[in-house]
């Protein structure tokens, strides 16, 4: 007699079965062409409560058990002022999923919302980050692991041209500036966001949006309208002609002419292209 699988069971077969080209071997291909994932690491899987972070925490308890590449994870999760219906949704998924979730307190959306001025998102995305490395520390971990996918690289890509006046991608693996020996690193940068929804469609899951006090008003899951909602609406405008506009913009950061640019960027300084310059 098969033995009978329980929900999270069941959750993380489909992962590594019925999505496994679009969810696990994308993973598994991030991971190893970027080096996102060594011996002997230890990770603060960060879990925010959306589909994302938790997909991303699925995928790491199962490299665990497969790889043979010996780590260690620890998934955390950080209240930066949820209302009492997201914390609760948040716990709620994980245990529904098996996630052994450390829970801790910020008050970020509060401090957001008082000296954010007309960037709060940026501002909250920046002390969300230094929380979670310091939480991470004091785990002992040596990277946190956010859940980024391929759909927000490309995203953000066109936000930087559109909006920024600039050309600005999303690293799979950046090195802390203010916290020592640690990283950052994006397992899921392969995927794309329309293989998340249809594993949580499929597994009939429910999952918080942001959730900050712009948007707790919204139905669950929902989003509120932004520049990024805009750039997918374009993207989704042009794959009508064009179906691999997302593959093409994704290949374009793996791919830089520098030879046809004027300037960039390093470090903070800014060159102008040293063809120019020599009068060449």
């Amino acid at each position: 007699m098969a033995k009978q699988l329980s929900y999270a069971e069941k959750v993380e077969r489909s992962v590594i079965t019925k999505f496994r080209k679009g969810l696990w071997s994308k993973f598994l291909e991030a991971v190893k062409t970027y080096g996102l994932i060594e011996e002997g690491d230890k990770i603060a899987v960060c879990v925010s409560g959306g589909k994302d972070s938790f997909l991303l925490a699925k995928l790491i308890q199962e490299l665990k058990k497969h790889s043979e590449i010996r780590f260690d994870a620890e998934y955390i999760s950080m209240n930066p002022g949820y209302n009492t219906e997201n914390a609760a949704r948040i716990a709620e998924n994980s245990e529904l999923l098996n996630i052994p979730l450390k829970t801790f307190n910020s008050d970020i959306f509060e401090v957001t919302e008082e000296i954010g001025g007309n960037s709060p998102c940026y501002l909250c995305a920046r002390m969300r980050r230094g929380f979670l490395y310091a939480r991470a520390k004091e785990l002992g971990c040596n990277k946190i692991a956010l859940g980024h996918h391929k759909s927000d690289v490309i995203e953000t890509t066109l936000m930087g041209m559109l909006y920024g006046g600039q050309i600005q991608g999303m690293l799979p693996k950046i090195r802390s500036n203010n916290f020592e020996g640690m990283q950052l690193i994006r397992p899921m940068y392969c995927i794309s966001e329309e293989d998340i929804i249809r594993w949580q469609e499929y597994n009939g899951l429910k999952f918080i949006a942001c959730a900050c006090k712009k948007t707790e008003g919204l139905a669950l899951g929902e989003q509120g309208y932004s520049a990024r909602q805009e750039i997918k609406e374009i993207i989704n405008k042009v794959k009508q002609k064009n179906p691999d506009v997302e593959s093409s913009v994704f290949k374009s950061i793996h791919n830089v002419q520098l030879d046809t640019l004027v300037g960039y960027k390093k470090d903070g300084k800014s060159y102008f292209m040293e063809k120019f310059e020599s009068g060449k």
